[in-house]
């Protein structure tokens, strides 16, 4: 019977002024949709429309797939009910399509009712914030205890959903229903990233350091704050766009919706950021007492009282600050989370319960008896119902209402209710004006409008009473709560973390003022409030306390978001706090968001600039994470900007650790322009980049491990790195003598352990006449004095290793020569005809010259190995032997060169003896038995006991040639 009821119900013809689906409205590629359009054309054409209707049809045909005869015979049968159900949602259907039809075709209905933005100059841009305090009052206040003078800003989704759960975030919050955007703009690569958002959002590390550059001084710090929110601005509308073109079921659809929210907080901090201390620091500037005693008694009115209040108490004037950032922050998401709100085209309230009483079918609908009178409060006098259209249509207006109300935009909901019909209601919304007549201050002959409401406690005390009234609706009693100042009341249409820091600083704004006005105002009676109303003190400490331990499970989740516990601690003025806070967050197991670190950063900076010096330790440690961030990052061009905002021994640690990373050449040279143009300290960084890297995995110098064939030729990867190190070093002359220190310490390392092809490498890094150059630069410095021992050690040490690769390359060479180049003598093959004796005879012929260059070759070669090692074994003072003592000599240092003289000299004394003993200059090798054991040159100290015997036995052996030669063991003739 119930379905019955309704299809009976759905047959009969609407009424000609009846509400139209929104569906309808909207273009659609439906037959229901063609008909609608064609129907609004100017000249109708019955006919014509059939026939486009059939094309349209018969092309849907023609697109529609076609299926196997045996898909459709596997295809289960529709059950009886289901075919019900079907057959009667189309017959619905095409009733309403025809419905809409009698009615395009009859009454052409107007326009249909819709939402218009407010315009821009209709919008209040006032502020209670003094700019300083002038000596007269600059408070508009006769809008304070009702809406706010905001801009046109965003509104919490949640006033656009049902008080009973907040919705999670999805796309549809994020695209303005009726709204089409222009994607040209939009680069479409980047929804083939892995994180969209992030990779949309990267540039707004850029904007802010250019903007931060932009504004060095503490006077352009406000001016940094809006380019800041303006930014934010600006990425949080990209990101809008991409989240459209995102499916909702992928991974990276959550992460660019967590970077747009992050982002959009953001720029509501900026913007709370910069009211309240722009607020407190003019404050500083202005006189605190004020106005008080002659105030008192005097027939001022109210919005004089309420403006001298705001001028006086700080607090009170801040804690208005902060309902309108909420309400500009609630108004800038108006647009982006409305819903259509489609009312009757005609302003008429209730039209649907009119037409019912017109229509004169009685006092029931359905079941149920309607209203029999039309005035606003019948529906509560009569105890009956509306019409249930109009029921939606109440509940909605009144949510639209409480939803401007809530985004500080009370014209807006006036305008509506009046466009609804609904002009008594817009009137009761205008009784929380504060009373002015300018006419009583005198100085003109002019009459001025009045303006407020001089009964504005009789007003307040009515809206108290209707808020407390359960008869009347949610969003209606939250209205009048948040006018009256009913926090109970107003706080169960309020769901997020926002709104309910809006409703406690609404009610304690309200409270403040209503007792300033009855305080002063002591030459009336006023009406009386309830005592619930002055009951509840309300202090901001006391609010953020009460929204931790709400019972809204929404809003206790919501206090703990980064950027909320942020806004608080801003809004209590805690500096302190919210430092350590923040400090803890970059300590925990889960670092915060890339976004998140950068605001810490410039929020950390913003302070300094302002002057508010707070837990150095902790702002640097915050800075310091943001540098690092930025390296990994990979925003190379940011980082020497911002570390030089750390102290000077972070910087060169910092800076450092990321210069290590850097490889290429081209980079190089930009990271050490970069930090030239921000004032670091480039040569300590060069220096500890090198050193970092250095000993990055040094293995200790040991005496007598044996090193492997295959660790004494390879060239590891470290190794090529240690070696590129040094490059830091040689783009600035000045450098130069720290570049000769520490390649010549790389290269101890590398002679250590027998990798002289490395070490060659290093030393080839070293330009040359770089000797000249540290002289050069010294004399430029400091004139004839002469050069620092530490210098003048490196220099020699820089020669020594020279002599003693020249001396290992020269012995290569002469190792190849002897083993590789000398020429084999031909073979004669038995049974060898005579012109293969010929041939062969020709072959010793040229053998016999090839043998003599090949003898001459190594005499030449011999003696420039034998000559350049002895340079390395007779270096004058000795070989890796400082020339001068320093004052704080360096132990490390000097450990190392006495190492490696333990290490090279005695291999450098047996390849000599080899080299002498190969090459038959016996004699020669007792002439280096005698350097060896010399006192002069002292070389024996060098040696091991075993190396020692070893060297013993190798000139034993020649001992031995010398005595087949006829000579006696020291290489002289043997007397006769």
């Amino acid at each position: 019977m119930a379905a019955a009821g309704k299809k009976d119900d759905q047959s009969k013809p609407k009424p000609p002024g009846e509400r139209l689906s929104a569906s309808f409205t909207d273009a659609a590629d439906s037959t229901i949709g063609v008909i609608w359009q064609m129907s609004q054309e100017g000249e109708f054409n019955p006919s014509a429309m059939n026939e486009a209707l059939d094309k349209r049809r018969q092309l849907r045909r023609n697109l529609r797939p076609s299926f196997p005869t045996a898909a459709l015979a596997a295809s289960p049968a529709v059950r009886q009910e289901a075919a019900s159900r079907t057959l009667r949602r189309r017959s619905t259907n095409v009733e309403k399509s025809l419905q809409l039809l009698d009615q395009a075709v009859g009454a052409t209905p107007g326009p249909v009712l819709r939402m218009a933005r407010t315009p821009a100059s209709q919008l209040r841009h006032a502020s209670y914030t003094p700019r300083p305090v002038p000596s007269t009052s600059q408070f508009d206040v006769s809008m304070t205890l009702g809406m706010t003078p905001a801009k046109s800003m965003p509104l919490s989704q949640s006033m656009v959903h049902t008080p009973a759960q907040r919705p999670p975030p999805t796309m549809e919050m994020y695209t303005p229903g009726g709204m089409t955007e222009d994607m040209t703009s939009t680069n479409m690569s980047l929804l083939l990233e892995e994180d969209p958002g992030l990779a949309a959002s990267s540039g707004v590390y850029t904007d802010f350091m250019h903007h931060l550059r932009s504004k060095p001084t503490s006077k352009e710090v406000f001016e940094l704050l809006d380019e800041y929110q303006q930014v934010c601005c600006e990425q949080v509308s990209l990101l809008k766009r991409i989240v459209k073109k995102v499916t909702t079921a992928q991974n990276k659809f959550q992460l660019t919706l967590t970077v747009l929210q992050l982002l959009q907080q953001e720029k509501c901090t900026w913007r709370l950021l910069f009211s309240m201390y722009k607020d407190r620091i003019q404050s500083e500037f202005s006189e605190s007492e004020a106005m008080m005693t002659d105030l008192v008694n005097n027939n001022v009115s109210e919005r004089k009282i309420v403006e001298a209040l705001f001028e006086r108490e700080a607090s009170t004037r801040q804690s208005q600050l902060v309902i309108d950032w909420l309400e500009r922050n609630a108004a800038d998401d108006v647009v982006d989370f409305y819903e259509k709100v489609e009312f009757y085209s005609q302003s008429v309230c209730w039209e649907n319960t009119l037409h019912t009483l017109q229509q004169g079918t009685g006092l029931t609908h359905g079941s149920r008896a309607l209203v029999t009178e039309m005035d606003p409060d019948a529906p509560i006098r009569q105890q009956r119902p509306l019409a249930d259209l109009d029921k939606e249509d109440e509940v909605r207006l009144l949510k639209y209402i409480f939803t401007y109300l809530r985004a500080g935009q009370l014209k807006e909901a006036q305008r509506l209710c009046r466009k609804c019909g609904q002009s008594w209601r817009a009137a009761t919304l205008e009784g929380w004006r504060l009373h002015h007549d300018p006419n009583m201050e005198g100085g003109s002959s002019e009459l001025a409008p009045v303006e407020g409401n001089p009964n504005r406690d009789v007003w307040k005390a009515v809206c108290w009473r209707m808020a407390q009234d359960e008869q009347v609706h949610l969003y209606e009693r939250a209205v009048y709560a948040a006018l009256s100042g009913n926090l109970k009341e107003l706080l169960p249409a309020c769901e997020s973390w926002e709104d309910w820091l809006w409703a406690y600083y609404k009610v304690m704004v309200d409270s403040r003022v209503e007792q300033e006005i009855r305080t002063v105002r002591g030459d009336r009676p006023m009406e009386p409030l309830p005592p619930a109303y002055w009951d509840r003190v309300l202090t901001p400490d006391a609010i953020f306390k009460e929204l931790q331990s709400s019972p809204h499970e929404g809003v206790q989740l919501e206090a703990e978001e980064p950027f909320h516990i942020i806004q608080k601690y801003i809004i209590l003025g805690d500096v302190d706090g919210l430092v350590e806070t923040m400090s803890e967050w970059i300590k925990g197991d889960s670092p915060p968001h890339q976004h998140l670190v950068r605001f810490m950063a410039h929020l950390v900076l913003f302070f300094r600039s302002i002057g508010v010096h707070t837990k150095d330790e902790l702002c640097t440690a915050i800075l310091e994470h943001y540098v690092r961030t930025l390296m990994e990052a990979g925003e190379t061009q940011l980082v020497a900007f911002y570390t030089a905002r750390l102290p000077l021994d972070r910087q060169v640690l910092l800076y450092a650790h990321f210069l290590e990373r850097v490889e290429e050449h081209s980079q190089r040279q930009m990271c050490l322009e970069l930090a030239e143009e921000a004032g670091l300290d480039i040569p300590t960084i060069t220096k500890t980049v090198v050193e970092n890297i250095r000993t990055h995995d040094q293995g200790d110098f040991k005496v007598g491990v044996e090193i492997t064939a295959a660790l004494e030729a390879a060239t590891s990867d470290d190794d090529r790195r240690k070696i590129r190190a040094i490059d830091w070093l040689v783009f600035d002359e000045s450098q130069r003598a720290e570049a000769l220190k520490q390649s010549n310490a790389v290269m101890r390392t590398f002679l250590a352990m027998k990798k002289h092809a490395a070490a060659k490498e290093v030393f080839e890094k070293i330009p040359s006449g770089s000797v000249d150059v540290i002289n050069r630069q010294w004399q430029i410095q400091n004139g004839s004095a002469p050069l620092p021992a530490e210098d003048e050690n490196a220099i020699k040490e820089y020669i020594c290793i020279q002599a003693y690769l020249m001396a290992h390359n020269e012995f290569n060479d002469w190792f190849s020569h002897f083993h590789h180049n000398k020429p084999q003598r031909p073979k004669l093959q038995e049974g060898a005809n005579f012109t293969e004796k010929v041939k062969h005879e020709h072959r010793e012929q040229e053998y016999e010259v090839e043998l003599s260059r090949w003898h001459h070759s190594l005499s030449l070669q011999t003696d420039d190995v034998v000559s350049k090692i002895y340079n390395v074994l007779l270096f004058p003072d000795g070989w890796m032997v400082d020339q001068r003592m320093e004052s704080q000599e360096d132990e490390g240092r000097t450990h190392q060169l006495d190492l490696l003289r333990q290490l090279c000299l005695p291999t450098i004394c047996l390849l000599l003896h080899t080299v002498l003993h190969e090459t038959r200059r016996y004699a020669d090798c007792m002439v280096l038995a005698d350097i060896i054991a010399s006192e002069q040159h002292q070389l024996y100290t060098v040696f091991r006991r075993d190396e020692l015997q070893r060297f013993l036995q190798k000139l034993r052996d020649s001992s031995i040639q010398l005595l087949d030669q006829n000579l006696d063991p020291l290489g002289y003739q043997m007397s006769s």
